[in-house]
């Protein structure tokens, strides 16, 4: 066993937070947007950024130990494929979500992980005063670095959800919980013959996507409203995005029977959500799923626990269709309608991951 590279494998882990802290230096620094024309170096850089031209570079160096920027024999940093995304210009940029997610709020919540499992609960609440949403709901700041993060998270993902899902050309789509709505946008830009209907609290949509964009003009509705007491009726399609995953099985529980209670016979739901694989294999949901405990005392589920989830909620796991991105598409049909209660069907290739 080699002790010491063992001990210097710790080390870089316990340094982690570095890490996240040198990627947000260089995203509010918006060093990948002074790249775009080509190669620079830190002096040149520096100058631009109004930053000391030393520390920079030796920020620079750390972040291209992990393939985010490059630097050549002459001392010229370049985009790399993974540093692509931070800059602000370029579809589906990350530059919002990498600025929400090194926020000090989250930040400081990841630094009382211990009080979550030591004391059960989110650190979040403890360190804030507030659950999550409550804070939000009084941080107007907050709320709106949060919305931007989650619209740039969100970019690359209802991307590869509406690409890979194969959503019917015609019907009524009900994004139950849909933010600012990219997700129905991209949707309802892909397939004219459908409409939608965006449902969420007034703050989250207040500032929704749909407005103004002719591709989608005439087949949308925003509607304002609480998830856990009711959602709009008659749609073909309700969609739960990365909402379930926000709570405990109880609060779940209340947020699919609401769904079911809306669905008319024939109608769908579908939740993108993460599936987390067993074993060690490495996978985003994975790390999400600590995030959620910390957060909001929520969690990412396997594929047992979304099927026993469904099946106490009056509905059947049908199958699951993975995406080009990390989370799947979880299809569920009304218990009795998908002709048994057998295990999910999947599709070609699928292990619950991306």
């Amino acid at each position: 066993m080699d002790t010491p590279d063992l001990a210097g494998q710790l080390m870089e882990h316990a340094l982690g937070h570095l890490f996240s802290a040198a990627l947000r230096t260089a995203a509010r620094c918006r060093v990948a947007d002074h790249l775009a024309a080509g190669p620079r170096t830190a002096e040149e850089l520096a100058e631009l950024t109004e930053t000391h031209a030393g520390h920079l570079r030796r920020v620079l160096r750390y972040l291209a130990t992990r393939d985010v920027f490059r630097e050549d024999e002459a001392g010229a940093f370049h985009l790399t494929p993974l540093a692509e995304p931070l800059r602000t210009d370029v579809p589906y940029s990350q530059h919002a979500a990498v600025v929400m997610l090194t926020d000090e709020a989250f930040r400081r919540t990841s630094a009382g992980l211990e009080e979550t499992v030591r004391k059960e609960g989110p650190s979040f609440e403890r360190t804030f005063g507030q659950p999550f949403f409550a804070y939000l709901a009084r941080d107007p700041e907050l709320r709106e670095l949060f919305d931007a993060g989650m619209t740039s998270l969100s970019g690359p993902i209802d991307a590869a959800v509406a690409g890979t899902y194969p959503f019917p050309e015609q019907g009524t789509v009900v994004d139950v919980g849909g933010g600012r709505g990219n997700l129905l946008r991209t949707l309802l830009r892909g397939r004219p013959g459908l409409t939608g209907v965006l449902f969420d609290q007034t703050p989250a949509i207040s500032t929704h996507l749909l407005s103004g964009d002719e591709a989608v003009r005439g087949r949308w509705s925003a509607e304002s409203g609480d998830f856990f007491t009711e959602v709009p009726k008659g749609g073909d399609l309700y969609v739960l995005k990365h909402v379930l995953h926000d709570w405990p099985d109880d609060a779940c529980l209340r947020i699919l029977r609401t769904c079911r209670a809306a669905m008319a016979p024939g109608a769908r739901l579908l939740i993108v959500e993460a599936v987390l694989p067993e074993g060690n294999d490495p996978h985003p949901g994975k790390t999400l799923d600590v995030a959620m405990a910390a957060i909001v005392d929520g969690r990412e589920r396997t594929e047992a626990e979304f099927t026993a989830l469904l099946s106490a909620a009056g509905f059947t796991l049908a199958r699951i269709v993975p995406t080009a991105a990390w989370p799947s598409v979880l299809e569920a049909v009304p218990a009795g309608l998908s002709g048994g209660a057998g295990p999910a069907a999947r599709e070609s290739g699928t292990d619950g991951r991306a």
